[in-house]
């Protein structure tokens, strides 16, 4: 079955996106107005993590998904599952 985002979670990746956006922009602008590549560089690393934190956080959405299909929505489980979303964000924190 084919499962949506939720409203307040489309909400966050939308501001993220709008963010990414943004910075995309800057570094059109940065370019047009001859910047030095160091300062681009900074820019497109920040752009790409940026991007790599809408990842993540999909990532993220999709294994609780999947593990709360898994258990059938039991309470135990989704405490389980907060535990297994915590410990990947952790992890993916700490990978740049």
């Amino acid at each position: 079955m084919e499962q949506h985002i939720a409203d307040k979670d489309a909400t966050r990746i939308i501001n993220r996106l709008r963010r990414v956006e943004g910075q995309a922009r800057g570094l059109q602008r940065m370019i047009e107005q001859g910047r030095p590549c160091e300062e681009i560089f900074t820019q497109l690393a920040a752009t790409k993590a940026a991007l790599d934190r809408v990842g993540v956080l999909l990532v993220s959405l999709k294994m609780r998904d999947c593990l709360e299909e898994e258990a059938g929505g039991d309470i135990a489980s989704r405490e389980a599952v907060e535990r297994a979303l915590e410990t990947f964000l952790k992890y993916t924190r700490c990978v740049k």
